[in-house]
């Protein structure tokens, strides 16, 4: 959820320029936009999120907008078909990456090939 004075400066000077899927609403600067800023210089653009504040969920079309590596958010028919639909960074939740071994996954890996000799110092018994 935004802080308050973050719905009440998105009231007077934002803009809406668009939805995502999941409802997060994006905004730039109306008052820069209609004083006409020069090319080299930003617009300010924000993103209001829908429930919980989770900058990994915005979607890539938006963070680059966001980021002004693009001038508007590629529409969702303009992905190719070997685009999968983007999903959010799961760490630490329990659809996260459980990789063999995890404690998660019952903590036992499989078992080395044998290929691997741990390191050991040639003067292990001298100490500093």
């Amino acid at each position: 959820m935004s802080i308050l004075g973050t719905r009440i400066a998105t009231f007077l000077r934002g803009r809406e320029v668009g939805r995502d899927a999941d409802g997060r609403r994006y905004f730039e600067d109306r008052r820069a936009r209609a004083k006409g800023v020069a090319p080299h210089l930003h617009v300010r653009r924000w993103v209001l999120y829908r429930g919980a504040e989770d900058p990994s969920a915005v979607p890539p079309e938006w963070w680059a907008w966001l980021h002004y590596a693009a001038a508007a958010p590629l529409p969702v028919e303009a992905r190719r078909p070997w685009q999968l639909p983007y999903e959010p960074n799961m760490t630490g939740t329990p659809a996260g990456y459980r990789p063999p071994g995890s404690a998660y996954r019952g903590g036992v890996r499989p078992r080395a090939s044998g290929d691997y000799d741990a390191w050991v110092p040639d003067d292990a018994g001298a100490g500093h």
